[in-house]
């Protein structure tokens, strides 16, 4: 009975032990981003890439709309030993959304267009590849604004009858010239008056690869390098772009991966 008491003590503290050794700010889930703590001086790898910690042995990671449910946290102690964490996220299931109307220029555009889309693509490619020091992720995001969701993450969007990619964002509908604020705090690395697709395009670096993307402003009150607080001014909402309205569309990226906003946020409560 003592040798059978001993392995359960064995155990319990195993997982006690284990459990410690990765603290979950966020949920497993497919498009989310995820806040994690470790022991400091440890090293961890995400499905065998390294994944950067601060000096108090925080990290972040995501997964984006369409991850493998099945993910592995390897975490190398400071001792040298190494801890596997198999994660299994949530499946989710995703809207259709039909939208008619769209002017033929945005199905079918000019090879001109083609490439000065191509041209926007790359520039934001290069600001979401940014890996800066700064932890400003670690904050509890608030929304940019407020009003009505028209578009949500991961939805399947149906142009004139043909299928699209999905759409990467969250929808606020608000009218032309209502502010947009930072969600947290951060560095503008992109901000572009008329991009093709997007319009008015401003993108904020919150560190370590997560960055929050505003697209289809009417106008930029910020500009490249100008540092952010959490809750400040930096855009007006707009219709650029290719759009039907105006609105904001709000995105979040882990370096390439495509994440959903909303699950970083509290249940909006729009103002009476």
């Amino acid at each position: 009975m003592f040798r059978s008491l001993s392995l359960v003590l064995f155990s319990l503290f195993t997982l006690f032990s284990h459990a410690s050794a990765l603290e979950l700010r966020d949920p497993l889930t497919q498009g989310a981003l995820v806040r994690a703590k470790v022991q400091p001086g440890s090293q961890v790898t995400l499905n065998g890439t390294p994944v950067r910690l601060d000096e108090a042995g925080n990290l972040v990671f995501g997964f984006g709309r369409d991850a493998p449910l099945n993910q592995l946290v390897a975490v190398i102690a400071p001792s040298g030993e190494v801890t596997e964490f198999p994660l299994t996220l949530t499946k989710r299931s995703y809207l259709i959304q039909r939208i008619e109307g769209i002017a033929r220029r945005i199905m079918e555009p000019k090879p001109e267009d083609v490439a000065r889309a191509r041209q926007d693509s790359v520039q934001v490619k290069q600001a979401r590849a940014t890996d800066s020091d700064r932890t400003d992720w670690q904050q509890n995001f608030i929304w940019p604004l407020t009003g009505p969701i028209t578009g949500v993450y991961g939805s399947q969007r149906v142009y004139n009858g043909v299928p699209k990619r999905p759409h990467f964002g969250v929808d606020v509908a608000a009218p032309t010239g209502t502010r947009v604020v930072a969600p947290a705090d951060g560095v503008i690395t992109l901000a572009v008056p008329d991009m093709f697709y997007s319009g008015g395009t401003l993108i904020i670096d919150h560190g370590y690869g997560v960055s929050s993307s505003f697209l289809h402003l009417s106008r930029l009150l910020v500009q490249p390098g100008d540092e952010v607080r959490q809750g400040q001014e930096v855009a007006e909402v707009g219709a650029t772009g290719r759009v039907t309205g105006p609105h904001l569309d709000w995105r979040l990226n882990w370096f390439g991966q495509r994440l959903d906003p909303q699950l970083l946020v509290p249940k909006m409560v729009e103002k009476p």
